[in-house]
């Protein structure tokens, strides 16, 4: 019997020391995640990418519904109105509404303009824009990837479109 206690009792030490292998075997897992992830933040920072949402753009149908709509229900303010011009664009007037820091552009095309609206991919359709913190790297890997962009001098002029996989029409953005 005294044996049986003495066994016991070593498996409790046992126990113990296991648990506490566990315990900082965890806590030094945990440590090294917490070092890499500073430098994966650092890196992070460094790198081309997505920082935030420019606008979004909607080719309107019904004007006097969309502006209700955005206007009246949603409570977005007119912030500005233009009418563009050049292929595919001619006789577009872009309606841009705010709502605090959100940007939407309601696109509408005159109807005797409605010819010359250009291919689905042309920026007079519906489309949203990404703003980057550095577009060069971005485009010349989606360019790597096979996707064509509209502007082939999306580093010097800060922008382009895509389609992307699902047809949807992407912007890229670096203007400050």
């Amino acid at each position: 019997m005294s044996r049986k206690k003495n066994n016991t009792g070593a498996n409790s030490i046992y126990r113990c020391c296991l648990l506490v292998a566990f315990i900082l075997a965890g806590t030094m897992h945990s440590f090294a995640q917490n070092s890499d992830s500073s430098v994966v933040d650092k890196e992070s920072k460094s790198q081309a990418r997505v920082t935030g949402l420019r606008y979004i753009t909607v080719h309107v149908l019904e004007l006097e519904k969309s502006l209700k709509l955005y206007r009246e229900i949603l409570g977005f303010q007119l912030s500005e109105a233009e009418v563009l011009h050049g292929p595919g664009l001619e006789g577009m007037l872009v309606m841009k509404l705010k709502s605090n820091d959100l940007k939407i552009g309601l696109s509408v095309t005159a109807p005797e303009f409605l010819h010359t609206i250009g291919p689905v991919g042309n920026t007079n359709h519906n489309h949203f824009m990404l703003k980057v913190n550095d577009i060069g790297p971005i485009g010349d890997k989606l360019k790597e990837e096979g996707y064509k962009l509209e502007n082939e001098n999306y580093a010097r002029d800060k922008y382009t479109f895509f389609e992307g996989p699902n047809g949807e029409i992407i912007g890229l953005s670096s203007w400050d």
